[in-house]
């Protein structure tokens, strides 16, 4: 097992070390004269949500998968692929389709104005003669969130069909794998934080999120995928704190409701004192979810990427080996994060529903 995940994670800094090269490379070829490697702009690059799958860049030379650009403007909905930007991410790159001009500028789509030619800017680099229409373009964060809901269906599909075939119930194949996590989401965390008896109808929620966040943790891994983590998204953390934080709140019975606007067994002047707070405190646990998952993701790649920078900052092959050395260390531990904040997760979202439905002791 060891062995396992140090293979997968030599394999990650071997193609992030392909990557990183080409984009120096890159960054050496954009002018006559050599321009200065930027490690927040490299950083960025491979962390940020985009409209294609960059692969590498080598002489120039930008490989990458388009993806389809969705936009809903004044004239409608305008649909083109992001292969007809290619690859420019400053601006100057102007596309027209269904009547209407459209640039990209960091990642972001924006729509020129009638009488435009090339987009302007003001002091602060905001556009100026241009609006950023309604984008529900599929990007590759979106992509990967299709792919893991079809794995996951793959996985379960499969897993359930070898139960039917199964004279005694015994697992075979990848069911094998699975029926172990299932006990252990089950016995480990429903059971212990919602109570044997209240625990059934909120398990298909926590096997949902347990194994959908850590099969995109692991997804984040995949050098090939380029930065597609989508447990490193905020938006993503956010919607699954919000559907934690709905059940909690429509799981909530009189006990739980009690402690928060009137709490038991203290004084009066006290209640007044806790009954905001605790309200407040309503907010928070769905918050610190949202920010625990994604900043535990985001760190851990943010560290890989600025130790392999020191490489280019430094411009010296003798910092390659403590550089790789080190990064082969953190990447070893992000693998292990993987599974470890799926668990977190799951374990803080059964325990406030734990607190919603715990009846009254007297």
């Amino acid at each position: 097992m060891k062995l396992n995940i140090l293979k997968t994670a030599l394999l990650s800094i071997l193609f992030l070390t392909i990557s990183f090269v080409g984009f120096a490379s890159n960054e050496k070829g954009k002018n006559d004269q050599e321009t200065e490697f930027n490690p927040q702009e490299m950083i960025l690059h491979h962390v940020k949500d985009a409209h294609s799958f960059h692969l590498w860049e080598w002489h120039e030379k930008s490989v990458s998968i388009p993806l389809p650009i969705i936009l809903w403007t004044n004239n409608g909905l305008t649909t083109f692929m992001s292969s007809k930007f290619h690859h420019d991410d400053s601006g100057k790159v102007i596309v027209e389709a269904n009547g209407g001009k459209f640039v990209k500028l960091h990642e972001k789509i924006y729509q020129l104005n009638t009488d435009a030619i090339v987009i302007a800017f003001d002091k602060e680099h905001h556009p100026t003669n241009a609006v950023k229409p309604l984008d529900i373009s599929v990007t590759r964060n979106v992509f990967m969130m299709w792919v893991s809901v079809i794995v996951l269906l793959l996985i379960f599909i499969i897993s359930a069909r070898s139960y039917r075939k199964s004279e005694n119930n015994i697992p075979k194949g990848i069911a094998s794998f699975i029926e172990p996590l299932v006990i252990f989401v089950r016995d480990d965390i429903g059971i212990p934080m919602i109570g044997a008896k209240k625990y059934k109808k909120y398990m298909p929620y926590l096997l949902t999120i347990f194994f959908f966040i850590w099969i995109n943790n692991i997804f984040g891994l995949i050098p090939i995928l380029n930065g597609a983590n989508l447990s490193g998204n905020i938006a993503f953390t956010m919607t699954l704190a919000v559907f934690t934080f709905i059940i909690t709140t429509l799981s909530g019975n009189k006990n739980y409701w009690k402690h928060i606007f009137w709490m038991p067994g203290v004084p009066v002047p006290m209640k007044i004192f806790l009954a905001p707070i605790e309200l407040i405190g309503m907010f928070v646990k769905p918050i610190s979810l949202m920010i625990r998952l994604f900043a535990n993701i985001t760190a851990g790649h943010i560290i890989v990427l600025a130790l392999m920078s020191l490489i280019f900052v430094f411009k010296s092959v003798a910092v390659a080996p403590v550089s790789i050395a080190f990064s082969l260390f953190i990447a070893v531990i992000e693998i292990i994060v993987t599974a470890i904040q799926a668990y977190i997760f799951t374990v803080l979202s059964a325990l406030y529903f734990g607190m919603a439905t715990e009846e009254e002791h007297h």
